[in-house]
């Protein structure tokens, strides 16, 4: 019983998933990809912007229609690589539609936001 109790002290003061740092660098990469996003919006018009904008919201739209975790449709508004698969593909492929590309950095970007506040993907231990 001694250990169980020495084993729950300890977990409680190690801070979770790189604690500070990590969110600092979320926090950092929020701001740039914001900056990126604003810069397109800026250069290709309002198109980029309704698309950044409205992939921005994404997370909150997908709550408002009542997706709750663990569902698969939240831990997908949630994950980092979708958003960043649609960023490479429209650097490295044929396709030339800006607003697709702005709408991926608004995804990205509030997925980076929401980490850096603390308020992103759920842990895996279910805290």
């Amino acid at each position: 019983m001694t250990t169980e109790r020495r084993r729950d002290e300890v977990s409680q003061h190690v801070p979770e998933g790189g604690g500070r740092p990590r969110k600092i660098g979320w926090g950092v990469l929020a701001l740039l990809l914001a900056a990126f996003a604003v810069f397109e919006s800026v250069k290709y018009g309002v198109p980029t912007t309704v698309a950044a904008l409205a992939f921005f919201v994404l997370i909150d739209l997908a709550r408002l229609a009542g997706v709750r975790p663990p569902g698969a449709l939240y831990q997908a508004v949630h994950r980092v690589w979708i958003p960043l698969v649609v960023l490479v593909a429209y650097t490295v492929g044929p396709i030339a539609w800006p607003p697709l590309f702005t709408a991926a950095l608004g995804w990205l970007t509030r997925i980076a936001l929401e980490r850096a506040s603390g308020r992103g993907f759920p842990s895996t231990d279910g805290a």
